[in-house]
């Protein structure tokens, strides 16, 4: 499959306010590995292979369990995951297909559980942007496969 568009070249400065937002999230103070399965899962849900590498890459750059990725598509029936991950999990799924769920209350009702309000504001950002990289990804037909992760060591879920 060939590249349509190169967004970098064409649309430097979109991109740009993207790649900021990104930054933020690495600040906003939830952990990597929560942010990273979120990007995952969604990313699973959209299809998006450029996304799927990128993520599942950066995962196991930080040290991150292979049987709690391989098991990401079946999150509910396994054991690998914390509540506070099984929230925002259900969050970022009920948010990347808002147009069939418009995000139930008992699902936010949840979430509140595990999070304060501002990390359940940044949740939902981590969840907007991934879902804005997944279409971006799949529209312009990244080629997937070429992205390295940094090096880092993990950070542990407090």
């Amino acid at each position: 499959m060939e590249e349509r568009l190169h967004y970098t070249k064409v649309s430097p400065r979109a991109f740009a306010v993207l790649l900021d937002l990104e930054k933020y999230l690495r600040e906003c103070g939830l952990e990597e590995p929560l942010l990273l399965l979120v990007k995952l899962r969604a990313s699973q849900i959209n299809g998006c292979a450029y996304c799927l590498d990128m993520h599942w890459k950066d995962l196991r750059a930080i040290g991150e369990n292979e049987q709690r990725l391989y098991s990401l598509d079946a999150w509910r029936e396994s054991p690998y995951y914390s509540a506070r991950e099984r929230a925002a999990l259900t969050w970022t799924e009920a948010v990347t297909r808002v147009y069939e769920t418009h995000v139930p209350d008992e699902v936010y009702e949840e979430a509140k559980k595990y999070c304060s309000e501002k990390e359940l504001a940044d949740l939902t950002v981590a969840v907007a942007i991934i879902n804005a990289w997944n279409r971006l990804a799949i529209a312009g037909r990244i080629t997937p496969g070429t992205y390295q992760p940094v090096k880092r060591g993990l950070k542990k879920v407090a």
